[in-house]
């Protein structure tokens, strides 16, 4: 294993490549903030019109019956490993002890210490996306006084975030005013590190990186289930915003996904 500096990367990268992605992300970016609330809109949709497109199948031909009814599929069983929880919808400040977010990430470790495989599939074994497990509640029992911890997945540690004693900012980023999710007790961002994303495979890593990140999310969702927590991916956030409270470069770091972390009931 290399401990190459983040940085080092940025040798490596075309600037018309990483511009270009710069660009084209920025247009998916969500921005919640008290300062927009009365100026910002998503959309003019109805309710009643966003019930019928939402939660539907697409069929190719929905006028012509050619399905083979004679092969119709089943449900998982409700004890395979695979039959996930659904989202949380709301989450009731529950704490949950360091010692289950430690067992949460365990599937994104490398696989054993004398390889750079992990649990999850990643193009060229670049592994561009990096994790960081947040505690967002004062009464979670914590290893140390900083409250972001980055993941290291070959060394098994986690390396302290430097400033992150205090998580009000930090909160603000995730969880906006308004929001229905409750209170959830832990965070794990999913932050894509651009240069290491874009300098092999160019605009293509962008679209590899983003799958890397579903199948990073989709593993903790099963491990919370296997150890009874509450899970739900959010994207309700602002990127500049989780990248401050962070104190991360926003132009070289973009969350990709943030999922919420919290007990059961």
């Amino acid at each position: 294993m290399k401990n190459i500096p983040h940085d080092f990367y940025l040798k490596f990268l075309d600037q018309k490549v990483y511009d270009d992605t710069l660009n084209f992300h920025t247009k998916g970016n969500f921005t919640t903030h008290e300062c927009v609330r009365n100026i910002s809109c998503l959309h003019n949709f109805q309710p009643q019109l966003l019930g019928d497109l939402t939660g539907n199948e697409l069929q190719l031909y929905p006028d012509m019956d050619i399905t083979l009814e004679e092969h119709a599929l089943e449900n998982l069983s409700i004890e395979s490993p695979l039959h996930r929880d659904h989202s949380c919808d709301f989450f009731d400040g529950t704490t949950v002890d360091f010692e289950l977010i430690k067992q949460v990430v365990k599937p994104l470790l490398t696989k054993s210490t004398n390889s750079s495989k992990r649990g999850y599939p990643s193009a060229g074994a670049l592994y561009p996306v990096e994790v960081f497990c947040c505690s967002l509640s004062s009464s979670n029992i914590w290893p140390c006084p900083e409250k972001v911890l980055h993941l290291l997945p070959s060394s098994r540690k986690f390396e302290i975030l430097q400033g992150s004693q205090e998580t009000n900012l930090l909160m603000e980023a995730i969880l906006p005013t308004g929001n229905s999710v409750g209170n959830p007790s832990h965070a794990i961002i999913y932050m894509m590190y651009l240069p290491k994303t874009l300098f092999k495979y160019r605009y293509r890593g962008y679209r590899l990186a983003l799958m890397e990140t579903g199948s990073m999310y989709m593993l903790v969702d099963l491990q919370c289930k296997a150890i009874k927590l509450k899970s739900r991916p959010w994207s309700g956030y602002t990127d500049n915003m989780v990248c401050r409270a962070l104190s991360l470069n926003p132009t070289l770091f973009y969350p990709s996904c943030i999922q919420l972390i919290g007990g059961k009931k």
